[in-house]
């Protein structure tokens, strides 16, 4: 036990109150006892207690005022209340003020210690439960999103506006990008924080299966459903409801999320009863809804009703700056999962990781930096220790100018006079040497063309 349980042990009679003080001693309780009501509120006043044991009927005060004092003070004391005159409107009106339990004289000590240790395992669980929910609402924090690039700067404005609302949310991006890291923080950082964050992955969920999975179904509505089953949307009440890979929505279904949307009810399959629903939603896509509107495989009116605000993840090859903090966070998480020394890496692999055009994002940069780690021997990762794809993709920029800035640096005016000498090389070996030809290619006049040849020494 990480500490010590205080209790307060509250009763009139010397010789009981010291009996109990030793019957109850436990190495992991610190038990206090007082002999009087105005003792024990004073008491309450000058530290704090997990639970107090109180004697029903005292001199002074009741064990009731004892309980209601305690409650304001701390609503997480719980009272035990010792009476020896029990009766079910004592119970019931001890209940009622938020007692724990009640236990009638002549005291069985057996009895008091097992809901002592009740009350010690309901606490432990709510402060497991306060625990889980910070670490949560930590690891979901937005500053806990690596991202200091002046893109991801974008989305944490637009994201930190967000989290002031109840408004549904549009996330897009390619895959990869963490769309549903970003539905975690803004779940987690919001109004209904403390309420459920259910995921559904349309795209993953066979069609056959995914109405059910969001609507729930009742027991005979097909085959198979042996028992009512609530579905995803009732799951998330008063929190929410993330819809992944939104695009991939059957017709069908869309028609009938649309109608949740608009209804704020949903009826389970083979169901005729309508269930309020009070949620959140927040969807992602890595398809552009836009086209799929206009091919008229996604519904216009459904799109419109998702979109209220948009939010765009940039994909990492549009976020360069933020590879070397993302690859120090995943050398951090992958060492310390293989128990091995923190690695570093190189500056020639970094600029590699830099250069390369990551088509998995963010996603396959970790896997990349987790194999990376598994199959490295010493404490640095160097060029040999990468993906052959990657180096390929270096070394086959040393031989064209670099497109991109890197941590190293660009002489913009060497890659601009370069890439116009390739391109003007090509167009002409493709006309021929018609110059006429080669300009109509490039499409510009000939005298221009001239002219670029001269000033970048090709015109012999």
């Amino acid at each position: 036990m990480d500490k010590l349980i205080n209790i307060l042990l509250v009763d009139d009679e010397e010789p009981v109150r010291d009996s109990l003080l030793l019957l109850l001693k436990n190495p992991d309780y610190r038990i206090s006892g007082c002999g009087s009501g105005e003792e024990a509120l004073q008491s309450l006043a000058e530290e704090h207690f997990d639970i107090i044991v109180t004697d029903l009927f005292l001199p002074d005060i009741t064990g009731i005022e004892i309980l209601t004092k305690a409650k304001m003070l701390s609503p997480t004391i719980e009272v035990i209340l010792i009476t020896g005159h029990a009766s079910a409107e004592t119970a019931v009106r001890a209940m009622k003020e938020g007692a724990f339990d009640y236990i009638t004289k002549p005291l069985n000590i057996e009895e008091l210690r097992l809901i002592i240790a009740k009350v010690v395992e309901k606490q432990r669980l709510l402060s497991e439960n306060v625990y889980l929910k910070k670490q949560l609402r930590d690891k979901y924090e937005f500053s806990n999103i690596i991202g200091s690039s002046p893109a991801m700067q974008n989305v944490f404005s637009r994201i930190s506006k967000v989290i002031k609302t109840d408004s549904t949310v549009l996330i897009l991006g390619e895959s990869g990008t963490g769309k549903e890291l970003i539905a975690k923080a803004i779940h987690s950082n919001g109004l209904r924080r403390d309420k459920p964050f259910i995921a559904v992955h349309c795209g993953a969920i066979p069609e056959n299966l995914l109405e059910s999975e969001l609507f729930g179904h009742t027991k005979g509505a097909f085959t198979g459903a042996i028992r009512d089953k609530m579905g995803k949307f009732e799951a998330a009440s008063h929190g929410t409801i993330f819809l992944d890979e939104i695009g991939t929505l059957p017709m069908h279904l869309q028609i009938k999320l649309l109608r949740v949307l608009q209804e704020q009810e949903v009826e389970r399959i083979g169901s005729n009863k309508q269930i309020k629903l009070d949620v959140r939603i927040i969807s992602a896509t890595n398809v552009n809804l836009e086209e799929e509107v206009k091919k008229g495989t996604f519904r216009d009116d459904l799109y419109y009703r998702l979109n209220v605000i948009p939010v765009t993840l940039p994909p990492l090859r549009a976020r360069i700056e933020d590879i070397l903090p993302l690859v120090r966070h995943f050398l951090a998480k992958y060492c310390g999962g293989m128990n091995r020394p923190l690695m570093n890496i190189s500056k020639e692999a970094l600029m590699a990781l830099e250069v390369y055009m990551w088509p998995g994002n963010v996603r396959e940069l970790e896997n990349v930096i987790e194999r990376t780690v598994a199959l490295t021997e010493g404490d640095q990762i160097t060029m040999n220790d990468l993906p052959s794809n990657i180096t390929k993709a270096y070394n086959n920029q040393e031989e064209f100018p670099p497109t991109r800035v890197t941590s190293r640096g660009v002489d913009l005016v060497e890659v601009v006079t370069e890439i116009e000498r390739k391109m003007i090389s090509d167009a002409l070996s493709l006309s021929d040497g018609v110059k006429a030809r080669a300009a109509a290619l490039l499409n510009m006049n000939r005298t221009t063309l001239v002219e670029k040849m001269r000033r970048l020494g090709m015109d012999g």
